[in-house]
């Protein structure tokens, strides 16, 4: 019951705090590095299912953390294992959760660039991955794609060149969701069969993205809708886009 009251609490501060979350992506309560701490006394080095499970435990029932969370952590693996990239990339790392997932549905000689716009969630993140044993698979770099060095680090350190990129996960800030899709479409990342799953369509939403991969529906994208709900919950609706890349630029 104590645990259950904490982690109703821990909502509450965190909505208490949303604007403080939005300019700075923690909680501001220390939880993101606690729950390193956690996964670390609570999982065997190298156990990469363990580490998984740890995070969910710390965030369905100790701390919200907004990460990918459980179900939808789910829907993100299956999307991988489809695609089964040789290069994907991530943006927004958070603590790591969603990067683990899929590290775990990657196929052999796979590789995932996580871009995490915090210094402090891209070192807790990597040090969780280190500690699942994945840190050969996954690549945490600091940045922004608008920023412009960020983009230029990941095409010459991090081969990110033309047609390389199998899939992308979306799950930062949701304005920059269209702007930052069409960053990569300009650099030529992606190609036909490339995969792009956006988390948070519905909640908190991402209205510009949304509209945008109705009107490219059938042209330029095959969409596919999962509905889901909100992270370690099950009243708040949620919903991802699994969008398929048809057409290169046009």
């Amino acid at each position: 019951m104590r645990r259950a009251l904490g982690w109703y609490w821990s909502v509450a501060r965190l909505a208490l705090g949303g604007r403080r979350f939005l300019r700075e992506w923690q909680a501001g309560d220390g939880r993101e590095a606690a729950a390193a701490r956690f996964v670390l006394a609570h999982s065997p080095r190298g156990d990469l299912d363990a580490a998984i499970a740890a995070l969910d435990e710390f965030g369905g029932r100790r701390q919200l953390l907004v990460n990918v969370g459980d179900e939808k952590g789910a829907i993100l693996e299956r999307v991988v294992s489809r695609a089964a990239p040789r290069l994907a990339l991530e943006l927004g790392a958070y603590v790591g959760s969603s990067a683990l997932r899929i590290a775990r549905a990657l196929p052999p000689g796979g590789r995932l660039v996580s871009v995490e716009l915090v210094a402090a969630n891209a070192e807790i993140a990597r040090t969780i991955a280190a500690h699942a044993g994945v840190a050969d698979r996954v690549t945490f770099v600091v940045g922004a794609l608008g920023d412009g060095t960020t983009r230029t680090a990941l095409r010459e350190l991090h081969g990110l060149s033309a047609g390389a990129v199998d899939f992308v996960f979306l799950d930062h800030a949701k304005d920059q969701y269209l702007p930052d899709l069409q960053r990569i479409l300009d650099d030529g990342w992606l190609h036909p069969g490339s995969v792009v799953l956006a988390d948070n369509i519905r909640f908190p939403g991402a209205p510009r993205y949304r509209r945008y991969m109705a009107a490219a529906e059938g042209g330029r994208w095959r969409v596919r809708r999962h509905r889901a709900h909100a992270e370690y919950q099950s009243l708040i609706r949620d919903e991802m886009l699994e969008s398929t890349l048809l057409a290169g630029p046009t």
